[in-house]
Protein backbone atom coordinates (compact mmCIF):
# COMPACT_ATOMS: atom_id res chain seq x y z
CA UNK A 1 0.00 0.00 0.00
CA UNK A 2 2.82 2.22 0.79
CA UNK A 3 4.01 2.09 -2.74
CA UNK A 4 1.08 2.38 -3.96
CA UNK A 5 0.64 5.94 -2.33
CA UNK A 6 4.06 6.51 -3.31
CA UNK A 7 3.19 6.23 -6.50
CA UNK A 8 0.04 8.05 -6.38
CA UNK A 9 1.62 11.60 -4.57
CA UNK A 10 4.51 11.20 -7.37
CA UNK A 11 2.12 11.12 -9.88
CA UNK A 12 0.15 13.75 -8.18
CA UNK A 13 3.11 16.12 -8.38
CA UNK A 14 3.71 15.34 -12.14
CA UNK A 15 0.20 16.82 -12.54
CA UNK A 16 0.64 19.63 -10.78
CA UNK A 17 3.51 21.12 -12.92
CA UNK A 18 2.68 24.71 -13.41
CA UNK A 19 2.92 25.01 -17.41
CA UNK A 20 2.56 28.77 -17.06
CA UNK A 21 5.51 29.26 -14.61
CA UNK A 22 7.43 31.22 -17.55
CA UNK A 23 4.54 33.58 -18.29
CA UNK A 24 4.18 34.56 -15.06
CA UNK A 25 7.99 35.06 -14.70
CA UNK A 26 7.92 37.30 -17.51
CA UNK A 27 4.86 39.25 -16.39
CA UNK A 28 6.48 40.04 -13.10
CA UNK A 29 9.77 41.12 -15.29
CA UNK A 30 7.87 43.01 -17.41
CA UNK A 31 6.03 46.00 -15.44
CA UNK A 32 9.27 46.65 -13.05
CA UNK A 33 10.68 49.88 -13.68
CA UNK A 34 8.78 50.73 -16.86
CA UNK A 35 5.56 53.14 -14.38
CA UNK A 36 6.78 56.49 -14.89
CA UNK A 37 5.32 58.86 -11.98
CA UNK A 38 2.01 60.81 -12.91
CA UNK A 39 2.37 64.76 -13.18
CA UNK A 40 0.26 66.42 -10.15
CA UNK A 41 -2.57 68.32 -11.52
CA UNK A 42 -2.55 71.85 -11.80
CA UNK A 43 -4.13 74.01 -9.54
CA UNK A 44 -7.73 75.16 -9.45
CA UNK A 45 -7.95 78.54 -9.56
CA UNK A 46 -11.07 80.30 -8.08
CA UNK A 47 -13.67 81.96 -10.44
CA UNK A 48 -13.29 85.66 -10.56
CA UNK A 49 -16.80 86.86 -10.28
CA UNK A 50 -17.83 90.13 -13.77
CA UNK A 51 -20.66 92.24 -12.79
CA UNK A 52 -21.36 94.16 -15.50
CA UNK A 53 -23.25 97.97 -14.92
CA UNK A 54 -24.67 99.35 -18.09
CA UNK A 55 -25.75 102.70 -15.81
CA UNK A 56 -24.79 105.62 -17.89
CA UNK A 57 -23.64 103.33 -21.11
CA UNK A 58 -25.67 103.63 -24.67
CA UNK A 59 -27.92 100.75 -25.62
CA UNK A 60 -26.04 99.01 -27.96
CA UNK A 61 -28.56 97.52 -29.24
CA UNK A 62 -30.89 100.68 -29.74
CA UNK A 63 -30.20 102.63 -33.62
CA UNK A 64 -28.08 105.45 -32.80
CA UNK A 65 -29.86 108.82 -33.39
CA UNK A 66 -28.60 111.80 -35.41
CA UNK A 67 -26.91 114.27 -33.07
CA UNK A 68 -26.71 117.64 -34.12
CA UNK A 69 -23.17 118.51 -34.75
CA UNK A 70 -21.36 120.62 -32.16
CA UNK A 71 -19.30 122.89 -34.41
CA UNK A 72 -20.30 124.94 -37.57
CA UNK A 73 -18.53 122.84 -39.70
CA UNK A 74 -20.40 120.19 -42.27
CA UNK A 75 -23.38 119.32 -42.04
CA UNK A 76 -26.13 117.74 -43.74
CA UNK A 77 -29.47 118.90 -44.30
CA UNK A 78 -31.67 116.71 -41.84
CA UNK A 79 -35.34 118.44 -42.84
CA UNK A 80 -34.94 117.70 -46.65
CA UNK A 81 -37.13 114.83 -48.16
CA UNK A 82 -34.92 111.72 -48.95
CA UNK A 83 -35.15 110.44 -52.35
CA UNK A 84 -36.09 106.55 -52.79
CA UNK A 85 -32.29 105.27 -53.35
CA UNK A 86 -31.48 106.91 -50.04
CA UNK A 87 -33.36 104.31 -47.78
CA UNK A 88 -31.37 101.63 -49.21
CA UNK A 89 -27.85 100.75 -48.28
CA UNK A 90 -24.97 101.33 -50.68
CA UNK A 91 -24.23 97.37 -50.75
CA UNK A 92 -27.83 96.25 -51.56
CA UNK A 93 -27.62 98.99 -54.74
CA UNK A 94 -26.36 97.83 -58.07
CA UNK A 95 -24.71 99.39 -60.99
CA UNK A 96 -25.64 97.43 -63.77
CA UNK A 97 -24.58 99.94 -66.81
CA UNK A 98 -24.58 103.59 -68.25
CA UNK A 99 -26.70 105.11 -70.69
CA UNK A 100 -25.11 108.48 -72.99
CA UNK A 101 -27.75 110.76 -73.47
CA UNK A 102 -27.44 114.30 -75.08
CA UNK A 103 -24.03 114.13 -74.34
CA UNK A 104 -24.60 113.67 -70.64
CA UNK A 105 -23.62 109.99 -68.67
CA UNK A 106 -25.83 108.63 -66.48
CA UNK A 107 -25.76 105.48 -64.37
CA UNK A 108 -28.33 102.61 -64.48
CA UNK A 109 -28.95 101.39 -60.40
CA UNK A 110 -30.88 98.50 -59.52
CA UNK A 111 -32.74 98.03 -56.33
CA UNK A 112 -32.66 94.85 -54.12
CA UNK A 113 -36.58 94.82 -55.63
CA UNK A 114 -35.39 95.01 -59.33
CA UNK A 115 -36.49 98.34 -59.57
CA UNK A 116 -34.29 100.51 -61.90
CA UNK A 117 -33.27 104.26 -61.51
CA UNK A 118 -31.69 106.17 -63.71
CA UNK A 119 -28.91 108.51 -62.20
CA UNK A 120 -27.23 111.51 -62.97
CA UNK A 121 -24.42 114.00 -61.59
CA UNK A 122 -25.65 115.53 -57.99
CA UNK A 123 -28.83 112.91 -57.12
CA UNK A 124 -28.50 111.46 -54.00
CA UNK A 125 -27.94 107.92 -53.03
CA UNK A 126 -27.11 105.69 -49.75
CA UNK A 127 -28.13 106.09 -46.46
CA UNK A 128 -25.59 108.32 -45.57
CA UNK A 129 -26.59 111.84 -47.05
CA UNK A 130 -24.59 110.35 -50.49
CA UNK A 131 -24.34 112.59 -53.49
CA UNK A 132 -22.86 111.55 -56.75
CA UNK A 133 -19.88 113.41 -57.75
CA UNK A 134 -18.93 111.48 -61.01
CA UNK A 135 -20.00 108.65 -63.49
CA UNK A 136 -17.95 106.15 -65.85
CA UNK A 137 -18.81 103.83 -67.83
CA UNK A 138 -17.58 101.33 -64.95
CA UNK A 139 -18.09 103.48 -61.30
CA UNK A 140 -20.26 105.60 -60.10
CA UNK A 141 -18.26 107.81 -57.24
CA UNK A 142 -20.18 109.16 -54.38
CA UNK A 143 -19.12 111.65 -51.61
CA UNK A 144 -21.34 110.75 -47.99
CA UNK A 145 -21.31 112.51 -44.71
CA UNK A 146 -21.02 110.34 -41.79
CA UNK A 147 -21.62 111.39 -38.24
CA UNK A 148 -18.70 110.54 -35.19
CA UNK A 149 -19.07 108.98 -32.08
CA UNK A 150 -18.49 112.94 -31.11
CA UNK A 151 -21.06 114.18 -33.20
CA UNK A 152 -19.41 115.97 -35.59
CA UNK A 153 -20.18 114.86 -39.64
CA UNK A 154 -17.14 114.30 -41.64
CA UNK A 155 -16.81 113.45 -45.38
CA UNK A 156 -15.97 110.11 -46.95
CA UNK A 157 -15.59 108.44 -50.35
CA UNK A 158 -17.69 105.65 -51.43
CA UNK A 159 -18.09 104.14 -55.07
CA UNK A 160 -20.52 101.47 -57.24
CA UNK A 161 -18.59 99.74 -59.37
CA UNK A 162 -19.98 97.67 -62.29
CA UNK A 163 -22.07 94.76 -62.13
CA UNK A 164 -20.80 92.18 -64.48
Amino acid sequence: MRCISLCFVLLLAGCARDEFADLRAFMAQAGQGVQQPLEPLPAVRPHLEFKYDPSGLPDPFSPRGLKPSKGGGLQPDLTRPKEPLELEPLDGLHMVGTLKKSGQLYALVRRPDNTLYRLAKGDRIGQNFGVIVSISESRIEIKEMIQDGAGDWTESKASLALQE
